[in-house]
């Protein structure tokens, strides 16, 4: 029996080689990746002897920091490039010593370990290849601010209430909800944003996957930010998919070589709201004045990747 299945995998072609064997490669994925889209293994998905590549594609790496908006762009990306969707990984870096059809999205630091997020040391491989001409990293960030106030929610509700939430939309009906739990519990939402350790003592059986380390501080992961965008073929900012999504999209089909008419293709924008901070600042005092003190090296590096803490 085995051998007739043999027989029939080499008859194929060798497009349809690679589509089962990349299909093979997924299942792996599946099996062993729990849950898949937060669980970033140190191990790697054994694609056995073939590694897909079509036409002169290049690996592509989507990076985003915890919070900053990387599941949107999954989303755009897996269903309006075509084929090339078929190797879409989430949650999983590997490394390859050629080019490859491979696309992967996760999270990874440059210079702190961070729970939830993948070691420096893994970046460091990404870039090395995006310097040979190997592989391309796309960067999808967000204002700093927005990202901590969602990046605090998510991480209480995971640990308390053991869910997984796609949003503060999951939490609160409206920002006066958020505004009045802020403001409620502010104490744990600065310990949070200093990168507390006690934040997370709570979690003692660990969540599975997410790490035995802290979480960034606001400061680390302003800096995290900044380090990327320093190194990234492709830097996305989130808030301008609000405002155009398919001239954002084109850049992303561009630096992939994907060949897409895009007057067939409706891309919606987000539905997060962009700037929700500046609403949360005028109702929550404390907020604002945590605002108002940062230091002065995490207000530069805010404005120098092009926002700021005012209007």
């Amino acid at each position: 029996m085995h051998e007739n299945k043999f027989i029939r995998f080499v008859q194929k072609s060798p497009r349809e080689q690679w589509q089962i064997a990349c299909h093979f490669g997924r299942l792996v994925t599946l099996l062993t990746t729990w849950p898949p889209a937060f669980f970033a293994p140190t191990g790697s998905i054994d694609w056995g002897w073939v590694v897909p590549r079509l036409r002169n594609d290049r690996t592509t790496y989507i990076i985003g920091l915890f919070g900053s908006g990387r599941s949107y762009i999954n989303n755009l990306i897996t269903e309006n490039i075509g084929e090339r969707a078929q190797f879409f990984v989430d949650g999983v870096l590997r490394l390859h010593s050629a080019p490859t059809s491979l696309i992967y999205s996760g999270h990874a630091t440059m210079r702190y370990l961070s729970r939830g997020q993948l070691p420096p040391a893994v970046m460091s491989g990404i870039l090395k290849a995006v310097k040979r001409r190997f592989a391309d990293l796309i960067f999808v960030y967000r204002h700093p601010l927005d990202t901590l106030l969602t990046n605090w929610i998510w991480w209480r509700t995971a640990i308390r209430d053991r869910r997984l939430i796609g949003g503060l939309s999951d939490v609160y009906k409206n920002t006066d909800d958020l505004c009045a739990d802020l403001d409620q519990n502010f104490l744990e939402f600065k310990a949070f944003a200093e990168g507390d350790p006690e934040f997370f003592a709570a979690d003692g059986c660990q969540l599975p996957g997410f790490g035995h380390y802290r979480f960034l501080s606001f400061a680390e992961f302003v800096e995290e930010t900044e380090l990327h965008l320093r190194f990234a073929t492709l830097p996305l900012r989130f808030e301008d998919f609000t405002i155009d999504p398919s001239k954002e999209f084109f850049k992303i089909l561009k630096v992939m070589s994907v060949d897409l008419d895009l007057s067939c293709v409706r891309i919606a924008p987000p539905t997060t709201k962009p700037y929700r901070y500046l609403a949360v600042k005028d109702k929550v005092p404390r907020f604002k004045n945590f605002i108002d003190v940062l230091d002065a090296e995490t207000k530069r590096r805010i404005e120098k990747i092009g926002y700021n803490t005012g209007v």
